[in-house]
């Protein structure tokens, strides 16, 4: 699993890991019994402290997406997923509106921000492929 964190965009780091590993269990990129990264490499991957990851495992803990077993480390649980197609199909709506209403604002022409998206597509694929 690929995260990435924005930390401009005044979004807490660990609610950003927590939303990405519930969106990809409700994806099906991550199927339960996977494991989630360890936390030290982890937090050493995306330069942040290792409580953060640690409060962010927490969290999917307590939401019951994920479980922790002793010495074997976080696994995603058996769970049917709340995430229907269209409710999936919502959140990322709403995330792509927030992208170009962003993009509006910085005055993005819309050719410009479509290869934008077209890059970032290539760049995550491209990254998963080496993972």
């Amino acid at each position: 699993m690929v995260f990435q964190i924005d930390f401009k965009t005044g979004k807490p780091v660990y609610l950003q890991l927590v939303d990405q590993v519930r969106y990809a269990a409700a994806s099906g990129v991550l199927r339960a019994g996977e494991p989630l990264p360890s936390i030290r490499p982890l937090a050493e991957e995306l330069r942040v402290n290792r409580n953060t990851i640690a409060k962010a495992y927490a969290e999917l803990e307590s939401q019951g997406v994920i479980e922790t077993l002793p010495g074997k480390g976080c696994f995603l649980k058996e769970t049917d997923s709340p995430f229907t197609k269209p409710i999936r199909q919502k959140l990322l709506i709403n995330e792509v509106d927030e992208a170009v209403v962003m993009a509006h604002h910085l005055q993005v022409e819309r050719p410009a921000f479509l290869t934008l998206v077209k890059e970032r597509l290539d760049y995550f694929e491209t990254k998963k492929e080496k993972s």
